[in-house]
């Protein structure tokens, strides 16, 4: 049985799922793309290729075993993207939440039945229909859980609209006794460098009183100084536009001190190293064409 427990997301990693990238599909077409940023390699030829992105990912799972992380990987499904398993389900506490993601992609769930058999059961929940909620919206910090959502009124509109107020509304009535935070986000259906498709695309914590943050990714400035005032200024690091688009807040910690990052986040993991962390360099720009980077890869399921 797996004793599930994640209450925030940096305390030392014990087991994780981390997606893959074999035998992964020919490239989509524009009308399959999910995201601008895919849109917009599939358009220009520079779409990334099954062998680079397998190279990237055990560059990563390297990582974990230099941790001694137990790492779970998906069943293979075949010319099937299973990259992100962040997008699938998520854990709060000791409870796995399977996310309702767009319906093409409910084979990934299918695809981690086995990690899914070794927990309680009673521990095991799924939202109703009209729920929509990924991980990649959802942070769990101590005694906050922080949510990505869209409250535009053309959300149906918006495939990159991801998690909506129902959503919200059922993480509060499952954990009434944490702060449930929205932060509405700012989407694009046609401009990577203005989407934040999940709210790991313009925030994370680090350590344990830190955070990178990108400030034009909130649709409402008081959803942003809400975040300088809990985490204060001094502890933010503010990415940029472009900095935004080839993902430096989707970074993922193996250990209050230990961070992953993008070999090429050279002004991040500068400031990263002043602030007294480890960083672990390791390519994933090929898989950040995909508007996905390190945390959107991974599933913890048991931190200290």
């Amino acid at each position: 049985m797996l004793q599930l427990n994640v209450k925030n997301e940096t305390s030392r990693l014990r087991a994780v799922v981390l997606g893959s990238a074999v035998n992964n599909g020919p490239t989509p077409t524009a009308d399959e793309a999910y995201d601008p940023k895919s849109l917009e390699h599939i358009l220009a030829g520079t779409y990334p290729v099954e062998k680079d992105m397998v190279a990237e990912m055990e560059a990563f799972n390297k990582v974990f075993e230099k941790y001694d992380v137990k790492v779970f990987r998906p069943e293979m499904i075949e010319n099937y993207n299973q990259i992100f398993s962040r997008d699938i389900g998520f854990v709060i506490d000791d409870t796995f939440i399977k996310a309702n993601i767009l319906p093409d992609r409910e084979r990934e769930l299918d695809a981690i039945q086995y990690v899914i058999d070794q927990m309680d059961p009673k521990k095991v929940v799924r939202p109703h229909e009209e729920v929509h909620i990924e991980g990649g919206d959802v942070m769990v910090w101590n005694d906050y859980i922080f949510i990505g959502t869209y409250k535009g009124s053309d959300y149906k509109d918006y495939i990159t609209a991801r998690t909506n107020m129902e959503g919200v509304q059922y993480i509060k009535d499952l954990f009434p006794n944490k702060i449930v935070k929205e932060f509405d986000l700012v989407k694009s259906k046609i401009e990577a460098r203005d989407n934040a498709l999940h709210l790991d695309c313009c925030f994370q914590p680090v350590g344990t009183d830190k955070g990178i943050i990108y400030k034009s990714g909130f649709r409402e400035e008081a959803d942003y100084m809400y975040l300088v005032k809990l985490f204060g200024k001094e502890n933010l690091f503010h990415i940029t536009r472009d900095e935004m688009y080839n993902m430096n807040s989707n970074v993922f910690s193996i250990a209050p001190d230990v961070v992953v990052s993008e070999k090429n986040f050279t002004r991040l993991n500068n400031w990263l190293r002043e602030k007294g962390f480890t960083v672990e360099e390791i390519p994933y720009a090929e898989i950040a064409k995909q508007e996905g980077l390190l945390r959107c890869s991974t599933l913890p399921l048991i931190r200290d």
